[in-house]
């Protein structure tokens, strides 16, 4: 008779959660956050987070820097993980050289800012 009942197995609803599917740490799918941040004055930063762990982040900054011709660098964010900063509004030259190199769709590119 208790064998009749189903719905007492346990079960986690968040199993296939688990596996990394191209989620990232903040648990956005697949998304790539391009934000701006004030600095002082004029100055700018310009952030991308959410980029998978499969590609190398220095490399990524490397080709940028070259392209776009401003600095950047690879910080490590205690919520996002492994973040990309560039110096000055460079929201739209990195959406595009994403899309470009085939790093991303874009519908996967959300970008935050003024």
């Amino acid at each position: 008779m208790s064998s009749d009942i189903q719905n007492l197995t346990a079960f986690d609803p968040f199993a296939d959660a688990s596996k990394d599917e191209g989620i990232g740490p903040a648990g956005q799918e697949g998304l790539i956050h391009i934000r701006i941040q004030q600095r002082n004055g004029r100055k700018t930063l310009t952030t991308v987070q959410g980029l998978s762990t499969d590609f190398d982040l220095k490399k990524i900054v490397k080709a940028c820097k070259k392209e776009f011709a401003c600095n950047g660098t690879v910080v490590e964010h205690p919520e996002y993980g492994e973040v990309i900063q560039l110096q000055g509004d460079q929201r739209n030259n990195i959406k595009d050289f994403l899309k470009k190199v085939n790093l991303a769709k874009d519908e996967q590119l959300k970008v935050h800012g003024f």
